[in-house]
């Protein structure tokens, strides 16, 4: 949970962002050692931070350049002292970390470059985690991300957030993406014990928010923010008391978030006052106010769903939308419509190992009545899937097509 602010207040005095993680890591380390001794600390987010900054002041000591470095970070000397370790992680973190998202998605890296850094570092995902998000090897993530560290460092570049036609030109569609894949890794994790993190849906949602004040005029940003603010209205509801995971279809909608789906409906609405065609993120977030919208799945509008996501298709093709474009097809006209769009997708190499794809088969299967091939899918998905909620709840999935066979 510290780890990406640690890096971020890293950042800031040793300007450099490799060092900066390693100084995070130690700061952890040290603190795995000590406290099973010392207890935990009534504020673990200052010990930590306070060790860190230690640690990163001894280094620059003990550099043999250690003049030009005081020269270079002279203007930030007030975050060495521990008297403002508490101002530090009150006011200064939240600029800090987006901060940090400008600077690993400078243009001097590459798209893919930028976004896995970014939610190595800020999100703290492994890089198998990143690598699934990629629908790529994990060998390809690790270099990608090991070579993006070095070019930063080798760049020198600046630890801010750029302003004017810098911004909108160079970075934008990056920190989007960025902070899209955080909100979506904290909406249904990866991989773990838990099936949601919301920490890092309302961190990604803050950064939206800070990013959206910086760039009003930005039509998508608000698409952003307005798909966040909505999908988060139904954080409550997508687990049990267990912990166990509810689908969509399983909610109780008296229970999802008025103010935040409010919110989410006014973000949408200043996205579209600014006259633009809707990029991927307001169409998503168009998709989500449907939901949002509806008394019930029965009352949903799955045309006007199905419709959405054919023009997401256009906008902003990939496996992962036609996957989504499938289930809104099979709502609206039936299963077997959208069991012709998934057997098609099956062809496709980046989602041979994605989870998804037979657990969306299974559930079309079950609607056809076809136990027998559900039951497969769905033992399929579950080895797939690196998340024990999930993997838990495909398995019995498969066994409720097992019984509904022998009936």
């Amino acid at each position: 949970m510290e780890s990406a602010k640690l890096i971020a207040a890293l950042t800031r005095i040793v300007r450099d962002v490799g060092v900066a993680e390693d100084l995070a890591q130690d700061a952890l380390v040290i603190a795995l050692d000590r406290w099973p001794e010392t207890g935990i600390p009534d504020n673990p987010a200052a010990w930590l931070m306070t060790t860190a900054k230690r640690r990163a002041i001894d280094g620059i000591r003990r550099n043999k350049l250690r003049d030009q470095k005081y020269a270079e970070i002279g203007h930030g000397a007030d975050l060495y002292t521990e008297d403002d370790i508490d101002s530090a992680l009150d006011g200064e973190i939240g600029d800090d970390l987006l901060r940090l998202i400008f600077m690993t998605c400078h243009p001097v890296l590459s798209q893919d470059a930028r976004v896995a850094l970014t939610l190595r570092l800020l999100c703290g995902l492994t890089t198998d985690e990143i690598a699934r998000s990629f629908l790529a090897a994990e060998t390809t993530i690790a270099q990608r991300i090991v070579r993006a560290k070095r070019t930063l460092s080798a760049a020198k570049v600046p630890f801010e957030v750029p302003v004017g036609k810098e911004l909108l030109r160079d970075r934008l569609s990056a920190v989007f993406e960025v902070i899209y894949l955080m909100f979506n890794e904290g909406y249904s994790a990866t991989s773990g014990e838990h099936w949601t993190r919301p920490l890092l849906c309302q961190e990604a949602l803050r950064l939206g928010r800070v990013l959206a004040e910086i760039a009003p005029r930005v039509p998508e940003i608000h698409g952003l923010v307005a798909l966040m603010e909505i999908q988060s209205s139904r954080m409550k509801t997508r687990v049990n008391a267990k912990g166990e995971p509810v689908l969509l279809m399983d909610q109780n909608r008296a229970k999802w978030d008025q103010l935040l789906i409010r919110r989410g409906l006014s973000a949408l609405e200043r996205c579209r006052k600014l006259g633009q065609p809707l990029g991927p993120y307001a169409l998503q977030a168009s998709i989500s106010a449907c939901h949002a919208q509806a008394a019930s799945v029965a009352e949903t509008d799955w045309i006007k769903i199905a419709a959405l996501y054919e023009a997401l298709s256009t906008v902003s093709p990939s496996p992962i939308v036609e996957l989504n474009r499938a289930v809104a097809i099979s709502m609206a006209f039936g299963p077997a419509f959208g069991l012709q769009i998934i057997d098609e997708l099956y062809a496709v190499p980046s989602l041979k190992e994605y989870h998804l794809l037979p657990s969306v088969r299974g559930d079309l299967l079950v609607k056809l009545g076809r136990y027998d091939e559900a039951r497969v899918e769905f033992e399929r998905a579950a080895a797939l899937t690196r998340n024990e909620r999930e993997r838990a709840l495909l398995w019995n999935r498969a066994a409720e097509c097992e019984f509904a066979q022998l009936n």
